[in-house]
């Protein structure tokens, strides 16, 4: 499926590009995004080519992966393919092999769905650790002007639910002893790494906190449930909940996320971290469920979990994230869960 033909994708770039704060910095720099083939990496690659050409604005995108078949396979039918956008092999587990220098990094790559860190707990942890501490050694001795880390909502832990929504300082509790806890738990460490080379170093760093993202860009192996329901949305099958679905979560539609990211890279204080949410866009696992089927004509039916599932389960009840540090900013989001998973369906369509 080319995405790139789809009118509503090129709609949700060119809002991203617009709800940016700042983003006119970018003009005439380079960018790196590690990560660049997920739903978050690519929806940002392609909203900073549509800059591009929609204001010239002369952005060198070096796009980071371990595979370059994948890549090609995510961007073909883009224009810019042999422009303005360029594949770095990278994989974070290993020493770093190109030599280019980037104004701005934004660093993205990493486990990021139940299936990859709970096969790979130990993979996940030396990622995301190891692999950006070799990251931030790159950026400082390659005149990195600022460094941008996407961490995650699951850093918050079980908070306290009279605490929700969650602001930036909150801390709530990580079972240590649970190999899930790879995830969270690596991605507070590689936090902490971020701002203690701000003072150590001096390279300016700041950090992204996504809610639960979703969007055209997911990859086939994601299995997260709004990913399982959006894909089955897609197809006309029916949408499969393995739980009550009583999980209220923060939900926030790609170009939401990215536009997000772009204003706290650009526009946000250096060292500080910031939820990547729209305030306006939360409901429970069950309801997401029920959009997905409402917008897609589908039924939503309930099947038991299997050991698996259980396993892949985040024992967080409730992960509102609150977002008026980032709307501090100036940014504000523009999609709610219904027309974000609105659109999400009608690209994948083609539509």
């Amino acid at each position: 499926m080319n995405i790139y033909g789809s009118p509503t994708y090129i709609e949700d770039l060119r809002n991203t590009v617009k709800a940016s704060v700042r983003l006119e910095k970018m003009k005439h720099s380079s960018v790196l995004i590690t990560g660049a083939s997920g739903t978050i990496g690519s929806f940002c690659v392609d909203a900073l080519l549509q800059f591009n050409r929609d204001a010239n604005a002369g952005i060198e995108i070096y796009a980071a992966g371990r595979n370059q078949e994948r890549f090609e396979r995510r961007f073909c039918g883009s224009e810019d393919m042999d422009g303005d956008i360029h594949f770095l092999n990278y994989d974070l587990l290993k020493p770093i092999t190109f030599t280019e220098s980037f104004d701005y990094i934004i660093h993205g790559a990493g486990n990021a769905y139940p299936d990859a860190f709970n096969s790979d707990p130990v993979g996940t942890i030396e990622g995301n650790v190891h692999g950006t501490y070799r990251l931030l050694e790159y950026a400082k001795g390659h005149g990195c002007r600022r460094f941008l880390y996407v961490s995650t909502g699951e850093v918050y832990g079980e908070c306290d639910a009279s605490l929700s929504p969650f602001q930036e300082p909150a801390s709530g509790q990580i079972d240590i002893l649970s190999p899930r806890s790879c995830y969270p738990g690596s991605k507070r460490l590689a936090e902490t790494l971020c701002v203690s080379y701000r003072k150590q170093k001096g390279l300016e760093t700041v950090i992204a906190r996504p809610c639960h993202t979703y969007g055209p860009g997911m990859l086939e192996g994601d299995n997260r449930a709004n990913a399982q329901f959006l894909r089955n949305g897609a197809l006309g099958k029916d949408i499969i909940l393995k739980s009550k679905g009583s999980q209220m979560r923060s939900y926030a539609y790609t170009a939401d996320c990215v536009s997000a990211i772009l204003t706290i890279l650009l526009a946000g204080d250096g060292g500080e971290a910031y939820n990547c949410a729209n305030s306006e866009s939360k409901c429970t696992i069950a309801e997401f469920a029920e959009i997905v089927a409402k917008v897609s004509g589908s039924k939503v039916v309930y099947e038991n979990p299997s050991a698996a599932d259980l396993a892949n389960r985040s024992p967080v009840m409730r992960q509102v994230l609150d977002t008026k540090k980032l709307e501090g900013l100036g940014w504000k989001g523009r999609y709610s869960v219904e027309k974000g998973v609105t659109h999400t369906l009608r690209i994948l369509k083609g539509f």
